[in-house]
């Protein structure tokens, strides 16, 4: 959500025309995240965000459009992208894929508490019981292969004591497949910058451009690992236990994932420590650009490896 591609006034007001919204009332760059050009555009229908694609082909945007729209018709709060005047969701401005959707209410949490992650997990849970009827298909090209090119990519910058924390990883995620485990639909970057609350109530989960098909336990790994953790790097036990209940009280936990759940944990913090690790060495131009620290994921690495992840708050049933 950076913005890679400076748009003029001019140039939305034409893009706009396609969409019966001609009159451009105000617009901005929205700085946060780091993949895709985004603004707000403000017009007299209401207020949208627009985003320039810099990186998807075609064919994943049909399908992270159309599962945004089949979510919002079957009751999640996310935004349901616009169709122009001839049924299209995805238009092209500036020379790259765009798309125009709801602004949803509400903000982005800095501290979230127990209750919110509570509502949260009950959100994502439903996502994965609905999107089990979403009948598109998108492998997870940020899997155990891309991290793979990401370590040899980036081992050379490393200093030695993270080559071998990362050497280490690998070799253990080898070893952990998960065959067998639920998958389906999943988020795969539920961070609390694309959840938006109104005090204690879910307005918005936003940004769906890693979704894939993949396993639903990973997605929920993902997601506690930057709702739940302290400034350690650990787990909280308190935010952790009610993410759980709300996600369970959607989609109760199958065999073998309560087992899983450290692994796959470690698998998600190894996930986000590469994909940060790259954003901070080789970064891509932009007007307006923002990185996060991977620092932080090496440490949430670290502290799953020392604490197995509370495994038991997936067992109890607490």
């Amino acid at each position: 959500m950076s913005v890679y591609t400076p748009v003029e006034r001019a140039e939305l007001e034409r893009f706009l025309v396609g969409y019966s919204h001609s009159h451009l009332l105000d617009f901005q760059g929205i700085s946060a995240g780091i993949e895709n050009t985004n603004y707000f555009v403000t017009t007299e229908r209401g207020e949208y965000v627009l985003t320039l694609f810099e990186q998807h082909t075609a064919g994943e945007l049909h399908y992270f459009l159309d599962l945004m729209a089949f979510l919002a018709e079957h009751g999640v709060p996310c935004a349901h992208p616009l169709a122009d005047s001839q049924g299209r969701y995805l238009r092209t401005l500036k020379g790259k894929p765009a798309a125009l959707v709801q602004r949803l209410p509400g903000s982005s949490l800095e501290r979230p508490v127990a209750a919110q992650c509570a509502v949260l997990g009950r959100e994502l849970g439903r996502i994965h019981r609905i999107g089990q009827s979403f009948p598109q298909r998108r492998a997870n090209n940020r899997g155990p292969g891309w991290w793979r090119q990401m370590a040899e990519k980036l081992q050379p910058l490393l200093d030695a004591e993270d080559r071998q924390l990362l050497r280490n990883e690998l070799s253990f995620q080898s070893g952990h497949r998960f065959e067998g485990l639920p998958r389906g639909v999943i988020h795969a970057d539920l961070f609390r910058d694309n959840a938006l609350f109104v005090d204690e109530k879910l307005t918005g989960i936003i940004d769906f451009y890693y979704a894939c098909d993949g396993l639903l336990l990973y997605d929920l790994a993902i997601t506690a690992n930057d709702w739940c953790v302290d400034e350690s790097g650990k787990m909280d036990e308190e935010r952790l236990g009610a993410l759980i209940r709300g996600y369970r009280s959607q989609r109760p936990l199958a065999p073998g994932e309560a087992e899983a759940w450290p692994a796959i944990t470690r698998a998600a913090a190894l996930r986000f420590w590469l994909s940060r690790l790259n954003d901070l060495h080789f970064p891509r131009e932009g007007e307006i650009t923002h990185s996060k620290d991977p620092e932080a994921f090496k440490h949430i690495l670290v502290a799953h490896i020392d604490t197995r992840g509370m495994v038991e708050l997936l067992g109890s049933g607490h």
